[in-house]
């Protein structure tokens, strides 16, 4: 059992609990770049791990009443067959050099998405609440199905977007669907999907269960430990560390030379440096007892 793996999967398994979000959209890219396991060996590895995982944050959401459970089902219909075509078109692409590039390339892109995608879900956040009754969502079974294909062919291929890459597509789709029934909506269609997906790379051999069983070690109690500080942790800082970091693993899976992914991913933190100041300078201050009190008394005297 390699601890390092486990270390990282607590590490990915934190992200998840406090996000809701970044599962395979980092773990992945972490085995290919860090570990060097092949791209169809890590995409297997961590849909297993994700199938394990994923539950956990579906559980709260089912016990708090925001899932969606007529959307999860169309989403179902849809992903969990395409997962496995998915898988079958990684067999159709050539031999296991071309599969393996195939997929990099493949994970670059969904990381890209990934990563736009959290950042669209975060200004949505900020324009809605999620407190009072849920508005009445009429459900499109036809564009829900394709969303659900869609993304099961992607999570089979690249194991990322089971969670990012849904939810942007139903942000679409549910505009008035709160954040909070998006995410629960989300993670629960997520179960069956990454399943479906890690059962059809075992048939074919891909999932390694040395590799899968450590991320596993680490990832579980991460996950329950992400959860448990969620409440206390900012989750706007969370949520620009991932982004960062998903950017840089695209750019590094795509090839781009070292040099421009440093400036790129420098420049991105300094933005977000510079947003959160801003956002704290901007921010009304507010009223304290202290000062109203005196004007108060006065006028009674």
């Amino acid at each position: 059992m390699d601890l390092t793996l486990a270390l990282a999967g607590l590490g990915v398994g934190i992200v998840v609990g406090l996000t809701g979000m970044g599962g395979g959209a980092l773990m992945t890219p972490i085995l290919v770049l860090f570990f060097g396991i092949p791209p169809v060996a890590a995409v297997s590895s961590d849909l297993a791990a994700s199938a394990v995982m994923k539950p956990f944050g579906g559980w709260v959401h089912a016990r708090r009443g925001t899932v969606n459970w007529r959307l999860v089902g169309w989403l179902c219909a849809g992903s969990i067959p395409s997962a496995f075509l998915g898988v079958l078109l990684l067999r159709l692409l050539g031999d296991d050099e071309t599969v393996q590039h195939t997929i990099k390339v493949a994970l670059g892109v969904a990381l890209l998405l990934a990563a736009g995608g959290m950042l669209l879900k975060a200004w949505v956040t900020r324009r809605q609440s999620s407190d009072g009754p849920a508005e009445p969502i009429v459900v499109r079974p036809i564009p829900t199905l394709l969303v659900g294909i869609g993304g099961g062919v992607i999570v089979g291929m690249t194991s990322v977007g089971s969670g990012s890459l849904i939810i942007v597509a139903l942000l679409a789709l549910y505009p008035k669907l709160r954040a909070n029934d998006l995410v629960g909506t989300d993670l629960i269609q997520a179960i069956p999907l990454v399943i479906s997906a890690a059962i059809g790379h075992a048939l074919f051999g891909d999932l390694k269960l040395d590799i899968a069983g450590a991320v596993l070690l680490g990832s579980i109690p991460g996950v329950l430990l992400g959860a448990r500080i969620s409440s206390r942790a900012p989750g706007g800082i969370v949520r620009a560390a991932l982004v960062i970091v998903l950017l840089a693993s695209a750019l590094k899976l795509l090839d781009v030379p070292t040099p421009a992914v440093g400036a790129i991913t420098g420049a991105a933190l300094l933005a977000a440096i510079g947003l959160a100041i801003w956002r704290r300078v901007t921010r009304p201050a507010p009223e304290t007892p202290s000062e109203t009190q005196p004007a108060e008394e006065s006028v009674r005297a």
